[in-house]
C-alpha cells in the first residue's frame, strides 16, 4: 500500500511536507478548498465565530449564522428554492433528499412511490441510501449489492444530445413513474463516478419528464456547485431549477464539514401537512455555528471576487496544458470544463507511480479508476496551473 504523505502545514495553494517539500494542490482536498488554504478572511471569521460560541443545537434553539446562511443560499440558488436544511456532509445531504422525496409522495397519497431514478456512472456517497444510486456495477460499492436498496438506473448519459439516448430515458422514467418518488442524478458532471462530463439538454429533459410523470427532480451539486463548472450551479448549464437540490464540500471553502439539502416550498409544506407534520431528521451538529460562520466568509469571497474570471481562465490554462495528452499512447481522453481537468487512460491508473510522478513535479494529485484529473483552487496561479498540467501529462506518458 502506498504510504501517506504527513502534511505539516498548508497556506495558499501550496501544501507543505513535514520534511520540507511543498506540493500545489492540485485536488483542492476532494475539491473543497476553492479559496486554498489559511484564507484570511474565513480565518478571522472562524476565530470571532469561537468568541461567541462553537455550538448549540438547532432543535428549539436558532443561531445568527444559520439564518443568514440559509437566506443566503436561498438567495443564490435556482430561483424557487426557498426551504433549507442543513447537514454535516454529503452524503447526509443526499439521505435527507431521499427522505424528503419519500416523505413527499407519501404526504402527497403515493406512498407507493418508494423507488428512485438515476443514471448509471454516477456517486452521490458512502451512506447507504446514497450507495444505492451509485453505479451497481461499476461504481465503488458494488459489494453491497443486496444489502442497498434496488433502484432504477437507466443507461449513463452521452456527452452530446443524442435521440436516442433521449427516447431510452423517457421510456425508462415512464415506465417506472408509478413506482418512483423522483429522479436523482449530478447535473452535467459526473464526478467519483468517472469525470464524465454529459449534454446539459438532459437535466432539461430530466426536469420535463418528472413534471410530466409527477417525480421530484433530485440534483446533486455537491461537487459541481460554488462554480466548478464555470456556472455557480452546474444546472445554470440547463436553465433549470430542480425541486430538490444538496451543496456540501466547497461550502465551506474545505474549512468544515457543512451541506445542505434546499427544496421548493411545494416540497416543505406538503411534508408539513403530512401525518408527521414534520420531517424526520435531525443530525447533532445541523447548522453548526463554527460551520456556518466559515460558510457565510467563503460565500463572501466567492461573490466578491470574480470566480467566473479566475474559473475561465483555468479552463484555458487546462486545456491548453493537457492539450499534450492527446497525442500520448495509452491515452483514451482529454477533457476540461470550468476548473475540472481530465486526462483518461486506456487502462487503469498505476497509483502510486502517478503519484510519485506528480511529486517529482512538486504536485499534489489523487487519480482513480483510469482518471488522471485536477480540480484545483480558484486562486490557482497561472504558472502553477502550468507545473500541474507538466505533472499530469508526465504521469500519463510514464
Amino acid at each position: 500500500a502506498q504510504t501517506p504523505l504527513p502534511v505539516a502545514s498548508a497556506s495558499g495553494v501550496r501544501l507543505r511536507l513535514r520534511d520540507g517539500r511543498e506540493l500545489i494542490d492540485g485536488m483542492s482536498s476532494w475539491w473543497c478548498a476553492i479559496h486554498g488554504y489559511r484564507h484570511p478572511v474565513i480565518d478571522a471569521a472562524l476565530r470571532e465565530q469561537l468568541q461567541d460560541m462553537a455550538h448549540v443545537m438547532l432543535g428549539g434553539l436558532t443561531h445568527e449564522p444559520v439564518v443568514a446562511l440559509a437566506t443566503r443560499l436561498a438567495a443564490l440558488a435556482p430561483a424557487g428554492l426557498e426551504h433549507v436544511f442543513f447537514a454535516d456532509s454529503g452524503s447526509v445531504a443526499v439521505e435527507v433528499a431521499i427522505k424528503l422525496c419519500l416523505q413527499y409522495q407519501r404526504a402527497i397519497g403515493c406512498p407507493g412511490r418508494r423507488r428512485l431514478i438515476t443514471v448509471r456512472g454516477g456517486y452521490h456517497g458512502d451512506t447507504l441510501g446514497a450507495m444505492s444510486l451509485c453505479d451497481p456495477v461499476d461504481g465503488m460499492h458494488s459489494q453491497f449489492a443486496g444489502t442497498v436498496a434496488p433502484q432504477v438506473f437507466a443507461d449513463r448519459p452521452p456527452a452530446t444530445w443524442d435521440e436516442s439516448y433521449a427516447r431510452h430515458l423517457s421510456d425508462v422514467v415512464a415506465r417506472h413513474a408509478d413506482e418512483a418518488a423522483a429522479v436523482v442524478v449530478e447535473p452535467v458532471v459526473q464526478g467519483a463516478g468517472g469525470m464524465h462530463f454529459y449534454a446539459p439538454e438532459i437535466v432539461s429533459l430530466l426536469r420535463a419528464l418528472c413534471d410530466e410523470h409527477g417525480l421530484l427532480l433530485v440534483l446533486d451539486e455537491i461537487a459541481t456547485g460554488f462554480g466548478r463548472t464555470g456556472r455557480l450551479w452546474a444546472a445554470d448549464h440547463a436553465g433549470v431549477t430542480p425541486d430538490v437540490m444538496c451543496v456540501g464540500k466547497a461550502l465551506t471553502g474545505g474549512y468544515m464539514s457543512l451541506a445542505a439539502t434546499l427544496c421548493a416550498p411545494h416540497v416543505g409544506h406538503a411534508i408539513d401537512g403530512g401525518e408527521t407534520g414534520a420531517f424526520l431528521h435531525g443530525p447533532t451538529f445541523m447548522g453548526n455555528p463554527l460551520a456556518c460562520s466559515a460558510a457565510l466568509a467563503s460565500l463572501d469571497v466567492l461573490t466578491s471576487g470574480d470566480w467566473r474570471a479566475d474559473v475561465a481562465r483555468i479552463e484555458n490554462g487546462l486545456a491548453a496544458g493537457l492539450g499534450p495528452a492527446r497525442s500520448l499512447e495509452g491515452v483514451r481522453d482529454v477533457r476540461t470544463l470550468g476548473a475540472i481537468g481530465v486526462v483518461q487512460l486506456s487502462e487503469p491508473v498505476d497509483v502510486a507511480s502517478v503519484t510519485r510522478v506528480a511529486v517529482e513535479h512538486g504536485v499534489w494529485l489523487r487519480p482513480f479508476r483510469d482518471l488522471i484529473y485536477t480540480m484545483p483552487p480558484y486562486v490557482t496561479g497561472d504558472e502553477d496551473l502550468e507545473r500541474i498540467t507538466t505533472a499530469i501529462v508526465a504521469a500519463a506518458g510514464a
